[in-house]
């Protein structure tokens, strides 16, 4: 196995001047400066904020004693947030709109709140196809406002998918706005011309606004 270079004397003398030990105190799960008692303070010039968010998160998961390795995902968030969506799913198949809405909302919840050390890439596919399905129960419950709060949401979070842009382009139809409607449709159409779904609804968009 391969020995590592030493230090470097350079790095160690600049790490070493910047070094500044901090007095601190414990107070139950809290890290506090010594002085005040504070968890952020400006004359200790001490943030304690995030650790102490992170000892919380820890604490109140007892199956993470540390944090796991990097981009690891338990199964159980996964299942949960699948379980909400599944059920949002067959409520709008149903048309019990407020019961997939609730599913949806719960789901996207359970999303949100994955550990800062899991993979930001899985939350965000999780969120932005609950909110694009919530957006969709809005629509047939006719909150098309909600609707398209929503499908804004969807499209911050995950810009070149279509569905956020065929979602919005229904809610704005939906709100008696068909240039807007068109207009998020050819949006979503930049990011792919091909996509048959956009095509087809750009189509009828333009009929009802007298483009056809």
């Amino acid at each position: 196995m391969p020995v590592p270079p030493p230090p470097d004397p350079a790095v160690l003398a600049a790490i070493e001047q910047d070094y500044k030990p901090v007095p601190l105190k414990l107070n139950e799960n809290q890290v506090l400066c010594d002085g005040h008692g504070l968890e952020k303070c400006g004359e200790c010039e001490v943030d304690f904020v995030a650790v102490n968010q992170l000892a919380k998160m820890i604490v109140s998961h007892p199956e993470y004693a540390v944090p796991p390795p990097p981009n690891m995902i338990p199964p159980q968030r996964s299942q949960a947030v699948s379980k909400a969506k599944e059920e949002g799913n067959s409520a709008y198949k149903a048309r019990r709109y407020p019961q997939a809405l609730h599913s949806y909302t719960i789901g996207a919840s359970i999303a949100a709140a994955r550990p800062s050390w899991e993979h930001s890439q899985v939350s965000r596919d999780e969120i932005s196809i609950l909110l694009s399905n919530r957006a969709a129960a809005y629509f047939e419950a006719g909150e098309f406002m909600n609707s398209l709060v929503d499908t804004e949401a969807v499209i911050a979070i995950r810009k070149p998918w279509s569905k956020g842009h065929y979602r919005k382009g229904k809610a704005l139809l939906g709100l008696g706005k068909g240039e807007e409607a068109r207009d998020a449709i050819l949006t979503g159409l930049s990011y792919e011309p091909t996509n048959q779904e956009l095509l087809t609804f750009l189509a009828e968009i333009e009929n009802k606004i007298g483009r056809g």
